[in-house]
């Protein structure tokens, strides 16, 4: 599978964006597919995932009620709706994937095995 991400830009605080990762090579179902994001002098983490099979998400903490993650399995789409954004939430954001068939899981970086390049949000104050 490889993944493409895209949407990022540069927005003022309490403005929004939509970043879309598009998977190519393989159908995109049964899949989990997670947004990180990795900020200066920080760890990548996990900002919101979803599984494509049952619509499963997960947010983090920090973007609970201003993200919202999608799936749109028949374009093989995932996009994550950014709104109210903080100059906090500026960084790298990546797209990955992992095959999932059912069973537990975490939202680990080191749990994905397909990654695309990232793409820059950057939150101005």
């Amino acid at each position: 599978v490889q993944l493409q991400a895209s949407g990022g830009g540069l927005v003022q605080a309490g403005g929004s964006l939509r970043l879309s990762c598009a998977a190519s090579g393989r159908t995109f179902s049964n899949y989990r597919v997670g947004w990180f994001r990795q900020a200066p002098g920080k760890d990548r983490e996990i900002v919101a995932g979803i599984t494509t099979s049952g619509r499963r998400t997960y947010y983090t903490d920090s973007v609970e009620g201003r993200f919202t993650i999608s799936g749109n399995t028949a374009k093989n789409m995932v996009y994550l709706q950014m709104n109210s954004l903080k100059p906090e939430d500026t960084a790298i954001y990546y797209c990955a994937a992992v095959r999932y068939l059912g069973g537990s899981y975490s939202w680990t970086s080191g749990g994905m095995d397909y990654w695309g390049k990232g793409t820059l949000v950057t939150v101005s104050s």
